[in-house]
């Protein structure tokens, strides 16, 4: 039978998956910071104020993905997120730390941070996830403000597509020769090792265009958006 380690070691070979390197004496050497395609720049260097000043890897990943939620404008990411096929714009991240220790939101409305709400659910409730009407409940209680967060832009291109409103499922999108752009993609994941030798790793994204209100994609499920083990390494998948 495959054991814990075997699986991730397996796992960070995998297509769509980054790999840190092996956690010790020797792998802590230096702090690093990656993330998912060109657009994850800013996210890298938001985290990397953090690293080189000293701080954790947890708290760097968490910067990172504040900064994608909030500054970067792109169509699967953050408040200029496309919205569900109700024109609701929902938001999903995750984030973890080398230790197991994990949190994640789903269909998250209305708020401007997912990523620093999930870790709220690490650090301060005994689950792991929340989701919808609950996720948001939790969030104001734990002092978020509710806030609208669909643009105007991404309104505008909601209206478009409720004129043919055409939804069909889409498999192996990647096979269609589609040019690798960023309206291509979606989702920042991050992975950061801290002075310390110690991982961390981040996940977040306001999911697929138009989807059914209430779809939850990989990224705030750990074990398939994100997982870190500090004895092994970690990896984020990302679409």
């Amino acid at each position: 039978m495959t054991d814990r380690r075997q699986f991730l070691q397996a796992g960070v070979l995998a297509a769509g998956a980054l790999a840190l390197p092996r956690v010790g004496a020797r792998a802590a050497s230096g702090a690093r910071v990656v993330s998912t395609w060109d657009f994850g720049v800013g996210a890298n260097q938001a985290a990397w104020k953090v690293l080189a000043g000293g701080g954790s890897a947890l708290d760097a990943v968490e910067a990172g993905a504040r900064w994608a939620e909030s500054e970067l404008c792109n169509p699967t990411v953050g408040r200029c997120g496309n919205p569900d096929r109700d024109g609701v714009l929902s938001l999903d991240a995750s984030i973890m730390d080398g230790d197991g220790r994990c949190g994640s939101v789903a269909a998250l409305t209305d708020i401007l941070h997912p990523v620093s709400v999930a870790r709220k659910v690490m650090e301060n409730t005994p689950h792991v996830m929340l989701v919808g009407e609950g996720a948001q409940q939790f969030a104001v209680a734990q002092g978020f403000e509710r806030q609208k967060l669909l643009t105007p832009a991404a309104e505008k291109a909601w209206r478009e597509w409720l004129k043919t409103a055409q939804y069909t499922p889409e498999i192996n999108v990647e096979r269609r020769g589609r040019p690798g752009d960023s309206s291509n993609h979606d989702t920042l994941g991050m992975l950061a090792i801290d002075a310390n030798g110690r991982l961390a790793g981040a996940c977040t994204t306001s999911g697929m265009a138009w989807k059914l209100h209430g779809r939850v994609g990989d990224s705030p499920i750990i074990g398939a958006g994100l997982y870190v083990d500090n004895e092994v390494g970690g990896a984020t998948a990302s679409g």
